[in-house]
């Protein structure tokens, strides 16, 4: 989740220059520069860095905007939070009540560690792909939500978005324009919507995390290939994971890719550390940069890109969690949570 279901869906970056402010452990309202009486959300850019950013993609593809007839995303009703069983062990900030925020230390695991995340991570899989079967014209986002809880609990985990952050559900569903954080609703989907579902169990003590984008009918050809770059862009950047490559790779293939199709990056959200807690470090930035850092042999982290076909800024719902583009251009997430091995990288979060 973006950064969980990470939620994160995830978690949000005032990135760029000082990277100490993203590895702290601040609310993630405080990760905003947000004016008030305004819903956009925003980086806290240098001026510079911000006009470039503006310039280079926040009009892209503003044709396919402009001409689009699909309506603009409105809050459906959101139902009663649902329960789960006592027997299952809950992640320490359910009962702490206190903001989340992202963990310093790296999650690098011994072999137990290592075959707790595969567990996690392929019960995250199986839901997932569960969930995606389930998207077709007519259900709404609550009813994906309670037959994703379903199975989570069935299966003895807990849905680590639920009560994350006072986030309300077990899954995050992020319909067309909504970039991540998405809260399933009274809302049906339609024939043409794109829907990313972004699923996180909490597996004996483990955190799995992965989201990929689903097709809900007869989808137009612009929205599926946006959807097809964007799960490019996360092979590709999985594909150069190894120990000892640096993390600002991985911006830098996922920014190389997008670039060539004319799409936008997202920047507030941002993969990160996973494991025994939701959110750590490392921060994993999806655009180019210059972080440091290194990746080591056995550690787990999730890479999560959001491209858009137009405006890359962001708004934020009266909810505190929906993030919606600013130009109600189409977005799409795919997510994995990935070990570092002394070969490359293993997808722990796959069937």
């Amino acid at each position: 989740m973006v950064g969980a279901p990470p939620i994160h869906h995830r978690i949000l970056s005032s990135f760029v220059g000082d990277r100490r402010f993203i590895q702290s452990a601040h609310p993630l309202h405080q990760l905003f520069r947000c004016t008030p009486g305004s819903r956009h959300a925003s980086m806290k850019l240098s001026r510079t860095f911000s006009g470039l950013t503006n310039l280079l993609f926040n009009r892209r593809n503003i044709d396919e905007v402009a001409n689009s007839q699909r309506k603009r995303l409105r809050p459906g009703k959101v139902s009663p939070c649902r329960p789960v069983p006592d027997h299952i062990t809950r992640p320490p900030y359910v009962s702490s009540r206190k903001p989340p925020g992202i963990s310093s230390g790296p999650e690098v695991h011994d072999e137990k560690g290592i075959s707790c995340m595969r567990a996690s991570g392929r019960l995250a899989a199986q839901v997932l792909q569960y969930a995606g079967t389930l998207v077709k014209p007519g259900i709404t986002t609550d009813e994906i939500d309670q037959a994703v809880h379903q199975m989570i609990v069935d299966n003895g985990a807990y849905p680590s978005p639920l009560g994350y952050g006072g986030f309300p559900k077990s899954v995050c569903t992020s319909v067309n324009e909504c970039i991540c954080h998405g809260i399933p609703d009274s809302r049906a989907l339609e024939d043409g919507d794109i829907i990313n579902i972004d699923v996180t169990v909490y597996l004996n003590g483990y955190h799995g995390d992965t989201s990929a984008t689903f097709f809900c009918g007869d989808v137009d050809e612009n929205a599926r290939k946006l959807v097809e770059v964007t799960k490019e862009s996360l092979s590709k950047a999985i594909s150069i994971c190894a120990p000892g490559v640096e993390f600002k790779k991985i911006g830098k293939t996922i920014h190389d890719h997008a670039d060539k199709h004319r799409y936008g990056v997202v920047q507030q959200f941002v993969g990160h550390g996973v494991g025994r807690v939701f959110h750590s470090d490392p921060v994993i930035l999806h655009f180019r940069n210059n972080d440091r850092g290194q990746m080591v042999l056995n550690q787990t982290f999730t890479i999560e890109p959001m491209l858009t076909m137009g405006s890359i800024n962001p708004i934020m719902w009266d909810d505190n969690w929906t993030v919606v583009t600013e130009d109600g251009s189409l977005s799409a997430q795919f997510e994995h949570t990935i070990l570092i091995t002394k070969d490359g990288a293993e997808i722990v979060t796959q069937c």
